[in-house]
Order: structure tokens, then C-alpha cells, then sequence
């Protein structure tokens, strides 16, 4: 498992930085770029739980958990899958994960009347957060899409089924969160022409 003596190595200082499997990439590459997202997205979702902790607590532990397997997905990211024998098993996203999750949307989704027009981030503060969490979650599965076409890359399949079920979550979690939907905030179509 993770053991932190010391935060800083020096080792990165050159721009590079060191993949689970111990390959050194530079820390622009498409695949550092994803886990670092993943890892964005799920400080969103931190913020967001200072909103939602005590007042959602069904929601807070949802959110917890989705926070524990984001870090399971940057540790999958972060160890690429290159057909070759590693001296311990990689953490992969499993199916299962993905399913919780979509159980979890369609528990906080049962009681929110279907959308007739897109939802605009606002309403509270906790639907802000959560909406925020749901742009940068996009944004890791838009860099994950980008990395899976490069032919020399392997990206778990089950890893981008969560991180687009996660933003699913969050979507519905922000509507949960502004009174069930009815605090939404919602897009008026040419409203200010």
C-alpha cells in the first residue's frame, strides 16, 4: 500500500513524474493529465461535502465512496495496462463499481420530476459544488476518450463507464440538493436576446 515519509523527492523537479508501474512520463502527458483530473474532480466533490455532509447524509456517503473509488481509478490510470507481468496486481475499476453507482442515481433520482429544459449551476451552494464536480469529471472522461484513441495507450473500459456514471451522479445529486429539483435554476432559451 501508499507509505509518505517525505512529500517532496526532488525527482519531479525535471517536469517528469513516475507512473505506478515506475515508467517516468512528463507531467503533461495525456495519461498524468487524466489521473490529475480524476484527482481535480474528486476535490470538487470534497468541497461539495462541506455543503451537503450533515443535511444529506444518504448523499455524504455516496459521496464518500465515490471519492475512495476515484482514487482507485487514478491508481488504475496511473498504472497502464502494457501486457507486461507486474510484481503485484494493479487496481482496476470493476464492474461493480460502475453498477453502485448507477444504483445510487436511480435511488437519489426517484423523486425529481423529468427536466423540460437544461439546468444552469446555481440554486444553492451545495448544487454549485456538485455541479462544479460534475464539469471536471466531464473533463476527466473527455481526457480518458482522448487517451483510449491513442493506439499505444490502454484505458480501462470499466474506469470510463464510472467516471461518466460519476458525473451522472452528480448532476442528479445537484438536483437532489436544490429542494428535489425545484430550487434548479433552469436555461431559458434566448431569455436575454
Amino acid at each position: 500500500m501508499v507509505r509518505l515519509n517525505k512529500i517532496y523527492t526532488r525527482t519531479g523537479d525535471d517536469g517528469t513524474t513516475g507512473l505506478g508501474s515506475g515508467e517516468r512520463r512528463l507531467k503533461s502527458d495525456l495519461r498524468v493529465d487524466a489521473y490529475g483530473t480524476v484527482d481535480e474532480a474528486n476535490a470538487c466533490i470534497g468541497l461539495a461535502r462541506v455543503h451537503t455532509g450533515t443535511a444529506y447524509p444518504e448523499l455524504d456517503t455516496m459521496l464518500g465512496r465515490i471519492q475512495n473509488d476515484l482514487f482507485d481509478l487514478g491508481a488504475d490510470l496511473a498504472t497502464p495496462d502494457t501486457g507486461k507481468k507486474l510484481d503485484y496486481e494493479p487496481l482496476r475499476i470493476i464492474a461493480s463499481q460502475v453498477t453502485r453507482v448507477e444504483a445510487d442515481i436511480d435511488q437519489l433520482n426517484k423523486n425529481l420530476q423529468p427536466l423540460r429544459s437544461f439546468v444552469l449551476s446555481g440554486g444553492s451552494p451545495a448544487a454549485a459544488a456538485l455541479h462544479l464536480a460534475r464539469t471536471v469529471a466531464r473533463r476527466a472522461e473527455r481526457i480518458m476518450v482522448a487517451l483510449a484513441q491513442d493506439t499505444d495507450e490502454h484505458v480501462n473500459r470499466d474506469g470510463l463507464k464510472y467516471i461518466n456514471r460519476v458525473s451522472d451522479l452528480l448532476f442528479v445529486a445537484a438536483r437532489v440538493v436544490n429542494d428535489n429539483g425545484n430550487a434548479d435554476v433552469l436555461w431559458v432559451p434566448g431569455q436575454n436576446r
